[in-house]
């Protein structure tokens, strides 16, 4: 089966269901399809070829949804960007996937043409939103505007591929500090959703409500899955209006809401008593561990809605749930293996434990082929299976598993920060540190935090003579790290701990940290 049979069966089966609310937007299953069968003719027409990539620029809209299904209708795979990514980086993004495509809305055109006039793969950009009068940018092959419900198109010629084929590339930050494509197949991204679905017993009736970017595999896959089991969702732009999210999931009556840490940390700094919650069934949470102070008070809040607590990777998407009903039993626990996977530990030579404490590794259809043009780092995560030509999956986090096989995270290989549930690159942060004028050093740390789950730490040096205050550093980051990235707090230092080897000395800055009280900007 391939992704985009999802939303082919559900628009032949239940074709006048509502498939997606988007503010006062409402598009059936069988509109949903017509829009991807457009944006699908639109690709082809330039040119898209079985496995080429098209990038998504978008923030949560229907156009983006249909974007995803339109890209696979046309055989191609889809690479969803963070909308609040910066044109530098958007460039080496393209640089690296070189996508035949780009589709955007209107208010990012600018930073795309700007970011694909040095990508000679690009032959034409789809522009979501505007007047339609959209005029041809310097250096673009081709543009056109998104498809509208009022265009007819023929019913596609081309043959298609299998599910062995490439679906999405899902950027991931890495321990370098560069992106890294996770390759996904149809075949990986349908057992996730099927195996996901399975343990959630999401039904037909089930609406989802989404505030997480489709850039987040979080959040891509609340859209795949509602449109695979034939539910409803609500997209959302974002949840910082709180407030505004929860009037929606009410008169929505939505049953499913998933949630990351920082999401939970500002639900319950609101009274939740004066919300009509009681359609919820479920909610869920990942991208960082969830304190269990936070799930026992959102359990006392909605005490009528399922908690399932989960672990995952962009490389496989999903690892383990907790039962909510083990949630007592089993406090702190991330829970076993989803359906169709097989998780074990191993030891430092790379011999398989029983239980006790270890490296965790993913066996299953879910896990990824590697990173995209990045044989060397795919090596280092990807190992031979028990099967010949089988590839199971290092997930480079140390858990503790008890004999029962319930898990329990104890650390991290790499140094990678989880805040807001996105993953930084403390490397990628500092890398811009350095492009200020006037920094002589930069280091970048993850601290708890009760909100954020990590808050990204920025420690920077001056050059001698340059005068650099908090707010010049909180300016050049806003302009040129998304969102998430920027950092919470800024300290100038006039130096920083080395090792003995000359090295920045991180352990001491995290030693500093746990000593100093919090302090913000």
């Amino acid at each position: 089966m391939r992704v985009e049979s999802f939303l082919e069966r559900r628009a032949a089966d239940t074709a006048d269901k509502t498939a997606l609310i988007s503010g006062e937007r409402r598009l059936t299953y069988r509109e949903l399809d017509h829009l991807a069968a457009g944006l699908a003719d639109r690709l082809r027409g330039f040119g898209l070829q079985r496995g080429d990539r098209v990038a998504v620029f978008m923030e949560n809209c229907p156009e983006a949804v249909a974007t995803i299904f339109g890209v696979l209708k046309a055989d191609g795979v889809f690479v969803m960007i963070n909308p609040t990514t910066k044109a530098q980086k958007l460039s080496a993004l393209l640089q690296d996937c070189r996508p035949v495509a780009v589709v955007a809305d209107n208010r990012r055109l600018p930073t795309v043409v700007e970011s694909a006039a040095s990508v000679a793969s690009v032959r034409g950009i789809v522009v979501a939103g505007g007047d339609g009068n959209v005029e041809m940018p310097g250096g673009v092959a081709a543009l056109t505007t998104f498809p509208s419900l009022a265009d007819v198109y023929p019913p596609p010629t081309w043959k298609r591929g299998i599910d062995l084929d490439l679906a999405a590339l899902i950027y991931t930050s890495g321990s370098t500090g560069k992106a890294k494509g996770v390759m996904l197949t149809h075949r990986n991204m349908v057992s996730a959703a099927n195996s996901i679905t399975t343990y959630l017993q999401n039904r037909a009736d089930d609406i989802i409500l989404n505030v997480l970017p489709l850039s987040f595999d979080y959040g891509l896959y609340q859209v795949l899955m509602s449109v695979q089991f034939g539910g409803t969702v609500v997209l959302e732009r974002s949840f910082v209006y709180l407030h505004a999210v929860l009037e929606t999931l009410r008169r929505e009556r939505v049953t499913g809401f998933p949630i990351v840490p920082t999401i939970a940390a500002l639900l319950l700094e609101i009274d939740l008593a004066q919300y009509d919650l009681s359609s919820l069934r479920y909610i869920t949470s990942t991208g960082a561990a969830l304190p269990t102070a936070h799930i026992n008070e959102l359990r006392r809040c909605v005490p009528h809605a399922k908690m399932f607590s989960m672990y995952g990777l962009t490389e496989c998407k999903r690892v383990s749930y907790l039962d909510p009903a083990d949630l007592d039993r089993r406090p702190g626990s991330v829970g076993r293996g989803m359906p169709n996977e097989e998780l074990y530990l191993i030891d430092s030579d790379g011999t398989r434990l029983p239980h006790g404490v270890g490296e965790l590794v993913v066996r299953g259809s879910n896990v990824m082929q590697g990173y995209w043009e990045r044989p060397e780092e795919t090596a280092q995560v990807l190992m031979p299976g028990p099967l010949p030509g089988e590839n199971v999956l290092r997930t480079g986090d140390t858990f503790r598993m008890d004999e029962e096989g319930y898990l329990y995270f104890v650390g991290r290989r790499d140094d990678i920060i989880k805040t807001r549930g996105e993953k930084v690159s403390p490397r990628e942060v500092e890398d811009v540190l350095h492009q200020l004028d006037g920094v002589a050093e930069a280091a970048v740390i993850g601290v708890p935090d009760p909100i954020l789950g990590q808050a990204i730490k920025a420690i920077v040096v001056a050059r001698a003579g340059a005068c650099i205050t908090e707010q010049d550093v909180f300016r050049h980051c806003g302009s040129q790290l998304e969102d998430f990235m920027v950092p919470h707090t800024i300290e100038i230092r006039d130096a920083l701990p080395k090792t003995p080897n000359g090295k920045r000395d991180y352990r001491a800055l995290l030693a500093d940290e746990s000593l100093a009280a919090p302090r913000t900007t």
